[in-house]
């Protein structure tokens, strides 16, 4: 995804994707809960944190993220959100061929294959 930043007299427009088909979510996370460590053959994933403190796992390294933090998700990448702490708000952009049957469990806390 291409991230482009434009300085403006008011300020700093950014372009989060320019003519590409996209899917566009709001992930509410409820405290103590997470979301299957899970990749996608056909997506890429941004993701902004709009709220809360979220752990976030892209790959093989874990961060802890904060309200306006953003991370980019590569298809075939494995990752997941959890909300240790507090309820979480994610913007969440795909590009690509969405399709929710391209997710690909790979562990699930509530037994979904």
């Amino acid at each position: 995804m291409n991230l482009n930043t434009d300085e403006r007299p008011w300020g700093v427009e950014r372009c989060l994707t320019h003519n590409e088909v996209s899917t566009v979510k709001l992930l509410y996370v409820k405290v103590g809960e997470s979301l299957s460590l899970q990749l996608h053959h056909h997506r890429d994933e941004f993701w902004k944190v709009i709220s809360g403190n979220p752990e976030t796992i892209v790959g093989e390294k874990t961060y802890n993220n904060k309200a306006g933090d953003e991370i980019s998700v590569p298809r075939e990448t494995a990752h997941r959100i959890s909300a240790p702490t507090d309820d979480v708000v994610i913007l969440e952009i795909s590009t690509g061929d969405f399709d929710e049957h391209d997710e690909v469990r790979l562990e699930d806390k509530y037994n979904r294959s």
